[in-house]
């Protein structure tokens, strides 16, 4: 059984309104952030994003799209710490997929996603049935088997700039791409794609390997040039034009 804890007050800026959150779930305690509009009609749609690798739940882009879905959507949005990262206590990364096996991470995440989700899907500012994610890089790797195993409790889910493989063989590079080709069939929500066509991690190839095996009958791919961490001003346009189309 898992609950929520507030910590702190809500702080507001520009209409919008950020307030952490610790989530107390089977795999331990699992800090998060939301953003929300200061004065809305309620319920409102929900966004869950994932962030990326060496990030946390308030790097500069998770702050950047929650008051932007927030202040311009008016939707709220949340964001957790990923394992190893941000909040959370423990060993790095790599020595977690060590220690715990890469699949018995992966599962604790979409653990601490989905005791994320039945929280807030108990409170009466949320509309429960108009939730979707977004994650990128990391927040895919972790985000597209939580999108798999939540299944119809979302409508919609932005992922991308990941793929069946690294280009450099790496630990936990055979799982990972195992992992995916399990996961990703059973993805059937309609998907946007994020391509980055210059992606020094991951082969334009591999990624579309990754798309193709993608169950939605619903699933488009966008491309922009440049390397793996860059998210253009139109790509960001691009997630949130696909996440309001979906849960407005």
């Amino acid at each position: 059984m898992s609950s929520l804890e507030w910590v702190g007050e809500s702080v507001a800026e520009g209409q919008v309104a950020e307030r952490e959150f610790v989530v107390r779930a089977g795999n331990g305690p699992v800090p998060g952030v939301v953003w929300m509009p200061e004065e809305a009609e309620k319920p409102l749609p929900l966004v869950l994003f994932g962030h990326g690798g060496s990030g946390h739940k308030r790097v500069s882009r998770a702050v950047m799209l929650g008051r932007r879905l927030a202040g311009v959507s008016q939707f709220a949005m949340v964001a957790i710490d990923g394992p190893a990262h941000g909040g959370r206590e423990g060993p790095e990364l790599q020595d977690l997929y060590a220690e715990k096996g890469f699949d018995n991470v992966i599962d604790g995440m979409v653990d601490d996603w989905m005791a994320t989700l039945s929280c807030f899907l108990e409170m009466d500012f949320i509309d429960g049935d108009r939730v979707g994610y977004a994650g990128f890089s990391m927040g895919c790797r972790f985000g597209l088997p939580f999108v798999a195993e939540a299944g119809d409790k979302l409508r919609c889910a932005a992922l991308g700039k990941n793929a069946l493989e690294r280009r450099e063989q790496t630990d936990g590079n055979d799982a990972l791409g195992e992992r995916f080709r399990r996961d990703a069939p059973n993805v059937h929500v309609p998907v946007l794609f994020h391509l980055q066509w210059d992606d020094e991690l991951f082969s334009r190839e591999s990624q579309c390997d990754l798309f193709d095996l993608i169950g939605s009958e619903d699933k488009r791919m966008v491309c922009y040039m440049g390397p793996h961490g860059r998210s253009s001003p139109e790509a960001v346009d691009d997630w949130c034009r696909f996440l309001e189309k979906h849960l407005r």
